[in-house]
């Protein structure tokens, strides 16, 4: 069995582990639009599933930059100041929420194309 490197999703077992790629393409359901789940390709091949869950990760971190730079202007003077530094909070919660997913599906889908890593000494 490899090592797993930094990132990886505790959610997914290790890689040649039984069942391993049902736990990944449960997690990388999870990181998808609800709508993903009826499209049998992505039910059936795991990478093509991953591909999808990177692509769908890579938007919205970019959907969260973009409401970073413009809730403020957009919000203010319509909601309590308060609400706006909430809203902004929020928006920085799921930055790291989305990073942190999207590393852990790169890793994922690197492993679905047979990468391993080797233990740290």
């Amino acid at each position: 069995m490899s090592a797993l490197p930094p990132g990886w999703p505790a959610e997914v077992s290790p890689p040649d582990t039984p069942e391993w790629e049902r736990s990944a393409a449960g997690w990388l359901f999870d990181q998808c639009p609800p709508d993903y789940r009826g499209y049998d390709v992505l039910r059936r091949h795991p990478l093509v599933l991953a591909r999808f869950a990177v692509a769908a990760l890579d938007a919205a971190a970019a959907a969260v930059e973009t409401g970073l730079r413009t809730i403020r202007a957009e919000l203010s003077g319509r909601v309590a100041p308060e609400t706006v530094e909430a809203a902004v909070a929020a928006y920085e919660r799921e930055r790291q929420r989305v990073r942190t997913a999207r590393v852990a599906a790169g890793l994922v889908e690197q492993a679905l194309r047979g990468q391993r890593w080797a233990p740290k000494l």
